[in-house]
């Protein structure tokens, strides 16, 4: 019976040995072909010998990009986990110490410097928690796997592009298990889009460079369309006879529309009417449970991430961080 089982442990690890040689023979054949590719779009022989030094896949990645499981946990629940406490006064620590810098991005792109300040607590726990895995091997794991290749070989080659670039050595491009890049959390295509060298070094860090990190947020919403005129959004009460179908982010009134159809403040008192200003109304979550008048500010911080829990989870951050 032992013997048995031995020889059956044996033949399990043969098999799981067998298996990895295997994978390992073709993620060899598939990077030849990358590097191929890499080279004929002006990426040099020396930086993808640096960049895919000792890179192999990595099997919890796969794992990790298998067991996404939907969020279990209610809007209230979500925003009391995310917007804690603890993380509301690290923000205003953080708002208030960076406060010179904060105030140079907004009047060079028009973000307030709450909600940059918001969207860095929340990706990143304020740079403390960037991700552990090298970018170019989470990349390469993923790009090989073949679920979601083309868009992650794409991100691989963006990010070989930002290694040639100079913005920053491979061995140092740590980031999420997907791939998503220092303190704000930027994907290597977003990098290229958005990311700016603030301070003027050089380089385009959003790894350590406060300035880089900032500037780089407050560009990604500018771009985006973000109005520094404007907050994000409001709860409101709804009258009695409110169209439920009504609340859909596509529709969009002015704030006298919502104002002429009994919404008001959570308060009850009357929407602040500004010309020219637009809202829709929203059920985070879910018919039943509360209602927010949102801003177009508030659909530019889904362009980040398309969440409404997250884009909720922003704007109730950046409030407290200011005391609202």
């Amino acid at each position: 019976m032992r013997a048995t089982a031995i020889a059956m442990a044996l033949g399990a690890a043969t098999a799981a040995s067998s298996a990895t040689a295997q994978t390992n023979a073709a993620f060899a054949a598939w990077l030849m072909e990358l590097r191929a590719e890499a080279q004929g779009t002006g990426i040099s022989k020396q930086t993808l010998d640096a960049s895919f030094k000792g890179v192999a896949p990595i099997p919890r990645i796969i794992e990790l990009d298998r067991k996404q499981p939907e969020s279990t946990l209610t809007f209230k629940q979500y925003v009391d986990r995310i917007v804690s406490n603890a993380r509301v006064k690290r923000g205003r620590a953080q708002l208030q110490k960076n406060s010179p810098l904060l105030q140079e991005v907004a009047a060079k792109f028009g973000v307030q410097p709450r909600f940059i300040v918001a969207l860095w607590g929340i990706e990143t726990n304020f740079g403390q928690n960037t991700g552990g895995f090298s970018v170019i091997a989470a990349l390469s794991t993923l790009a090989f796997d073949g679920r979601r290749s083309k868009y992650f070989r794409g991100e691989l080659l963006e990010a070989l592009r930002i290694v040639e670039q100079g913005h920053i050595k491979p061995e140092n491009m740590k980031g999420s298990w997907a791939g998503a890049m220092g303190q704000s959390q930027f994907m290597p295509s977003s990098f290229v889009r958005f990311a700016i060298d603030f301070n003027g070094d050089g380089k385009r860090d959003i790894w350590t460079t406060k300035a880089d990190v900032f500037g780089s947020a407050a560009n990604y919403l500018a771009k985006s369309g973000w109005r520094g005129d404007q907050t994000w959004g409001r709860k409101v009460s709804l009258p009695d006879n409110f169209d439920v179908s009504l609340a859909d982010l596509k529709i969009s009134k002015p704030l006298a529309g919502w104002q002429a159809l009994g919404v008001r403040r959570a308060n009850g008192q009357n929407l602040p009417i500004v010309a020219g200003m637009m809202g829709s109304i929203v059920f985070p979550g879910g018919e039943g449970g509360p209602a927010f008048l949102v801003y177009d500010n508030f659909k530019t911080t889904l362009k980040w991430n398309r969440s409404t829990y997250f884009a909720m989870a922003v704007g109730h951050l950046a409030d407290r961080i200011a005391g609202r």
